[in-house]
């Protein structure tokens, strides 16, 4: 996209301005990338050689280890990361951990004890059987 714009400019003697208008890119963004280096920054061939060690952790680990788990191993390789930094990285390339097991538990387990009796329904019960047998009686 820059060499389109300096094509503009030095071909058909259009300013920048124009060219970066028509193209729905801001100027500001055109001279960035003008003055950038062909080289990769320091800051790029250090998220590359990150992200290759991400991708060896978490082959590793047979594909379930999540972003805490990897910054750990990382700091343990003496890497400076957080773990925020990691999760970034993992999302960007798909990377995700097996998810812990959900557990399900209800406070009475009917394999593992008796149900204790329903107290409150028996009385009632027996309250009705009372009065039947008044009601018979009298």
């Amino acid at each position: 996209m820059v060499g389109a714009i300096s094509d503009c400019k030095t071909e058909e003697n259009i300013p920048y301005r124009i060219a970066c208008r028509a193209l729905g890119v801001s100027e500001a963004w055109f001279y960035k990338w003008r003055r950038r280096p062909s080289e990769p920054t320091k800051r790029e061939i250090r998220r590359a050689e990150l992200t290759e060690r991400i991708r060896c952790f978490f082959d590793r680990s047979g594909k379930t280890y999540g972003s805490p788990r990897i910054t750990l191993d990382l700091w343990e390789e003496g890497w400076q990361v957080s773990q925020n930094t990691v999760a970034e990285i993992m999302a960007e390339f798909g990377l995700q951990g097996r998810k812990p097991p959900r557990r399900r538990r209800s406070l009475t387990r009917p394999s593992k004890r008796k149900t204790a009796p329903d107290l409150v329904r028996r009385i009632i019960q027996e309250a009705r059987a009372r009065t039947d047998q008044e009601g018979r009686a009298a």
